[in-house]
């Protein structure tokens, strides 16, 4: 890892206000994201189905970031050290100040957030840098686990911390696309779980990483000799691909980090096992510095 903090770099993860409780309502509201971007900074609101969240992004000293995502009686909040790649992670719930869970409602309201940040701002490095790291902060959010603490430090680094797979999101010529026959397969996407370990060839996946085809929301897996839609659970390394297997944050995101902890990731999440399972608690974290600090593949 890169030497700890020139400043303190904290990406507080505050969780939902606990055990079900409901959504703020915001019926005089109508749905989607309001933006508004200044010289260093931007901030908003974004409105699904009645829920509301509200964030901002910041750069408080040359190359640390302060953000702010406030929703279902969570505040979400911290300091990226992107510079030296350092984040603490914590969490608390508004209403009594205690550390708590995310839960379903908070992550459907963070994935609809991340989806519109991704339609408005503009892609990859293209958007700055406040608003690219408040987009790959929200994207990490959307996909903590109820299980996973929200107080924890999350390090990265080049070859240390992550592994980028760049090379094998690309068939036929492409990181898009069909591969016209021509695949370029990475082995294996691995995970463990209640199956076995790493080692267990039902928990290891042959993938194509990169956006290459989708079906009715899901991916392709080698059937014999056809591609079939869906999801094989727990084959002896299947091969598969589509709907940018490999990449940091849900589905297609506004970022192309295609990166090796990410990739065990997917092969949790789509092999058998649901996005928020214990079981792939530990591919999460592992994945988490890569989403926040990984360069885009593009």
């Amino acid at each position: 890892m890169r030497k700890f903090l020139g400043a303190v770099a904290a990406v507080m993860l505050w969780g939902c206000g606990g055990q079900g409780s409901a959504p703020v309502s915001t019926t005089d509201a109508a749905d989607g994201l309001e933006l508004a971007q200044e010289a260093g900074g931007l901030s908003g609101r974004f409105v699904q189905e009645g829920a509301e969240a509200r964030f901002s992004s910041r750069e408080v000293e040359p190359g640390v970031y302060r953000l702010e995502v406030r929703q279902n009686g969570m505040t979400l909040t911290g300091l990226l050290d992107v510079a030296n790649g350092v984040s603490d992670l914590d969490g608390f719930a508004e209403e009594s100040g205690q550390g708590t869970q995310m839960l379903d409602g908070d992550r459907a309201l963070l994935s609809g957030l991340y989806a519109a940040l991704n339609a408005q701002l503009p892609a990859g490095d293209a958007a700055t840098a406040e608003a690219r790291y408040l987009r790959r902060a929200v994207g990490l959010w959307a996909e903590h686990p109820t299980t996973v603490e929200l107080q924890r430090t999350v390090m990265g680094e080049q070859g240390r911390g992550y592994t980028m797979l760049c090379s094998y999101a690309k068939c036929n010529g492409s990181f898009t696309g069909s591969c016209g026959g021509v695949y370029n397969w990475y082995s294996y996407a691995k995970h463990d779980c209640q199956h076995g370990g790493f080692d267990f060839t039902g928990n290891q996946q042959i993938a194509q990483l990169g956006d290459h085809t989708s079906c009715s929301g899901d991916e392709y897996y080698l059937s014999g000799s056809s591609w079939v839609c869906g999801e094989p659970d727990h084959w002896s390394r299947p091969k598969v691909m589509g709907i940018c297997f490999g990449r940091c944050g849900g589905g297609c995101g506004g970022d192309t980090q295609y990166t090796l902890d990410a990739t065990n990731h997917d092969g949790c999440v789509r092999n058998g096992h649901a996005l928020a399972s214990a079981y792939c608690d530990d591919q999460f974290s592992s994945a988490s510095d890569d989403e926040l600090y990984a360069p885009n593949c593009y």
